[in-house]
């Protein structure tokens, strides 16, 4: 499933490789098809930008999405990226594994199992763990960027607002979904820091417990924009109600959502290793932590955040070393002792014709030679 804008979506592009078959929705500033690849055979989803969008801050958005993927996508929980590249109309586009389900509208519909929740937030968080490791921050974790793979597994997608841990308080731009967000992301303090998405995260887990995010009411009329955003900022924690969560799991979940980042757990790894405990606690199977090794990171190139180009297909080129001497290419011009430049002579064209008659000469040649020897 994949959220729908108010807008109706772009044609579908032209691929080569792929065979269109169906428009899955439209999120800000993307759409997202569904096709199935010739080689190897599967299907993907296809996420491209409007034929009318040359933004250049969408273009560095939509570059860096890509290659965050490309950089975070082994790991289970992080949706697969597959290709990208420019399509035949000229728009950008990247080839991500079909996920047909996400947690979009199920929480608010239905009440979701504890033993399922915790799971789910264990799995997220090594993920967001395993980005920030990398220098990377989501800064958009909601539960509707949580897809569910065909084998039932959820995966952190949309990396589009993501940025570089590095530089996420200077000259960032400010994107954010209020009701998931920190007050410090509120209240423009900071475009995202490791703090905000442990926030973030307990935001995550939360609504996928209640039916519906931390600080929304209710009340009809009470969830406008600046409701919640006042909300946010006093940041007083509103206890789940449910019989079946255990005090604990309010304590983690209370301080993740602390309005003093100091106050939540130190990093998203503490997160989910909070949740493993209460799992053990309910006695459920302890979900394995899955974070990227030192060594991993260390692999791994920077993404460039500031890159607005519009990158297609280009030809591979692979060095390679011989001890085979190169026949030097004929100049077409030559310097005389003046140092003009004038033309030089070009070589003589040989016609086929002209090669086979000298032939049969030299061989006529020869064999007059060997005649007049045996008569002597």
């Amino acid at each position: 499933m994949y959220e729908l804008a108010g807008r109706l979506p772009s044609s579908p592009p032209v691929l080569a490789g792929f065979t269109y078959i169906r428009p899955l929705g439209s999120g800000g500033f993307a759409d997202v098809f569904l096709y199935e690849q010739d080689m190897p055979r599967r299907s993907v989803a296809v996420k491209v930008l409007p034929s009318d969008v040359r933004d250049a801050s969408l273009l560095r958005m939509f570059n860096a999405e890509a290659d965050v993927l490309a950089h975070l996508s082994a790991h289970p929980s992080i949706v697969t990226v597959y290709q990208a590249g420019i399509s035949a109309d000229g728009r950008p586009y990247m080839a991500m594994e079909y996920c047909p389900n996400s947690l979009a509208q199920r929480y608010r519909v239905e009440r979701m199992p504890v033993g399922e929740v915790l799971g789910i937030g264990v799995r997220m968080a090594c993920a967001v763990e395993s980005a920030h490791r990398a220098g990377l921050v989501h800064r958009d974790i909601k539960p509707s960027n949580i897809l569910i793979t065909t084998f039932g597994v959820p995966v952190l997608a949309d990396f589009g607002i993501s940025s570089s841990l590095a530089h996420t308080d200077g000259g960032q731009v400010l994107a954010m979904s209020v009701p998931w967000s920190a007050p410090e992301v509120i209240s423009e303090q900071t475009a995202g820091t490791v703090a905000s998405e442990v926030w973030g995260l307990g935001a995550t887990v939360y609504s996928l417990l209640a039916g519906h995010s931390p600080f929304e009411r209710m009340e009809k009329g009470q969830n406008t924009r600046e409701h919640l955003r006042r909300r946010i900022l006093r940041a007083t924690y509103p206890p789940l109600g449910r019989g079946d969560v255990p005090e604990s799991l309010e304590d983690v979940l209370a301080q993740a959502l602390s309005r003093d980042p100091h106050h939540r757990q130190p990093t998203a790894l503490a997160f989910a290793q909070d949740l493993r405990a209460v799992q053990a606690e309910l006695g459920h199977p302890e979900t394995p932590l899955e974070v990227a090794v030192d060594e991993w990171t260390a692999a791994t190139a920077a993404v460039d955040f500031a890159d607005a180009t519009e990158r297609g297909p280009a030809r591979s080129r692979v060095p390679q070393h011989t001890e085979r001497k190169q026949r030097a290419s004929t100049p077409l011009a030559v310097r005389d002792e003046d140092g003009d430049i004038t033309d030089a002579p070009r070589p003589r064209r040989v016609w086929p014709w002209v090669a086979v008659a000298s032939g049969v000469a030299v061989l006529a040649a020869v064999g007059a030679l060997a005649l007049a020897g045996a008569v002597l």
